[in-house]
């Protein structure tokens, strides 16, 4: 009799959907007597409609009966001690991994000792979310001990077995928790839920960099608002200045929300965008400090975009971002509250380039969407008006930096300019362009540097 279940429908388009290489793994290593089957992410990813980034292979074969059933094949030991080999397929990585259980974790991050096994379920239990505990293979169909597949389909992020145990263990899970939950926009669990925020201190023990990758992904996702909302305990671990925005009142017509809260509004109302999320996260922690209460009834906080620098600089540094990275968000936090104008816009560009002002751009739609309704219209409408604009005058050749002058530095001493008198020179005429005094064209910057060297030189170039 044709199988007509829903349930074998979905097994067999799980199977349509596997990649080529994955296929051909698991079907080799079935044939030399070992069981293999796909396992954590690329099973939950296909099951949620989702097109896999890594096809990850647990076996029951040893790493070394698996390097020899490959030994056609290019293998890397990438973590032999921990049972992984990577196997190369048309210049496709491909991890193996013998199926494990693990010891304790001395430092909440990494197990002290690894055992093998050679049960699949045992494998599974060690794993830290249900929707990452599951496997498949073609012809056995998934395997779902923990019930990971009913909690995808609930939208639930549920730990596998004890919650505190599991976060105990890798200390990191607590990150990843935040990631899953907002970029899969899954809700988490009470059980979890309180676990995060009891164990959110093992965190200090994690190297910054891997909290740092963990919560660029937590920025974004699609369900960061809630998120940010619902941790802020945890991010004020490794972002102290977290913990005083929250239940700050701003006292102010143009906020609705407390200082935390339109924090996380203003990230979650922006594109998701690395420079420019991170950027909000940060733009206004250095409110607190700065709060005045003022003659007209009012909170003000003067100063608080270069607060917010100092802090953003000292964080994220301390978070091991890249330079570029700490630079640009600092330069944008600084500015964040200036004035961006079409007729200023060539003083923007020149003071911090393209780059910022783009993104400069991004950071003040996303700080306003969260502010109250009062002028929030006109203001959005003035900012996508500032948008076009710097759209426009790129397109049509703007000159902003030294770069774009229609002269350079030997045609200004071919009139006889020498040492610091030709940057001097460079720098007046691009200041008449920038204040709209010179038109950017060879024959008029060449006369207005004639002017600036008190004499009638000629042009030799």
């Amino acid at each position: 009799m044709p199988c007509a279940s829903s349930r074998c429908l979905s097994a067999i388009m799980l199977a349509m959907r596997i990649d080529p290489g994955a296929a051909y793994l698991l079907e080799r290593l079935n044939e030399a007597g070992h069981e293999a089957y796909l396992v954590g992410g690329c099973v939950r990813d296909l099951l949620d409609n989702c097109v896999p980034k890594d096809w990850d292979i647990a076996t029951s074969a040893l790493p070394e009966q698996v390097k020899s059933c490959f030994s056609d094949k290019t293998v890397h030991d990438t973590g032999i001690r921990q049972g992984t080999v990577t196997v190369v397929l048309d210049g496709a990585p491909f991890e193996v991994t013998t199926f494990r259980v693990e010891g304790d974790y001395a430092d909440a991050r990494r197990p002290a000792q690894v055992g093998f096994v050679s049960s699949l379920r045992e494998d599974l239990s060690r794993r830290d979310f249900t929707v990452n505990a599951m496997a498949y293979h073609p012809r056995t169909g998934l395997i779902d001990p923990h019930g990971g597949r009913r909690d995808l389909r609930r939208r639930e992020l549920v730990a596998v077995g004890r919650a505190d145990e599991r976060l105990k263990e890798d200390a990191l899970r607590i990150m990843r928790a935040l990631r899953f939950s907002s970029q899969r926009e899954l809700s988490i669990s009470p059980q979890l839920g309180s676990a995060l925020h009891d164990n959110r201190w093992q965190l200090l023990r994690i190297a910054p960099e891997r909290v740092s990758a963990e919560l660029k992904g937590v920025l974004s996702g699609a369900g960061v608002l809630d998120v940010l909302l619902a941790y802020p305990d945890v991010l004020e671990v490794f972002i102290p200045e977290v913990g005083p925005c929250v239940g700050f009142d701003q006292r102010s017509v143009y906020h609705d929300y407390d200082v935390w809260e339109h924090t996380a509004r203003a990230v979650a109302a922006a594109a998701p965008d690395d420079l420019v999320r991170l950027t909000l996260l940060f733009h206004d922690f250095g409110k607190p400090s700065c709060y005045r209460f003022g003659k007209d009834g009012h909170g003000h906080f003067p100063s608080h975009g270069q607060a917010g620098e100092r802090i953003a600089r000292a964080r994220l540094t301390a978070l091991r971002f890249d330079r570029k990275t700490v630079d640009l968000v600092a330069t944008l936090i600084r500015w964040h509250s200036a004035k961006l104008r079409p007729d200023n816009l060539m003083r923007w560009l020149n003071r911090i380039g393209e780059e910022a002002v783009r993104a400069l751009i991004e950071v003040k739609r996303g700080d306003i969407i969260a502010h109250s309704p009062v002028n929030r219209a006109d203001r959005l409408a003035a900012t996508n008006e500032v948008a076009r604009a710097l759209d426009a005058s790129l397109a049509a050749g703007a000159c902003y930096a030294l770069q774009h002058l229609a002269v350079t530095g030997d045609d200004v001493m071919a009139l006889g300019a020498v040492g610091r008198q030709v940057g001097a020179v460079l720098d007046t005429l691009l200041e008449g362009v920038l204040d709209g005094e010179l038109v950017n064209s060879r024959p008029e910057l060449l006369a207005a540097a004639r002017g600036l060297l008190g004499g009638d030189g000629h042009d030799k170039v």
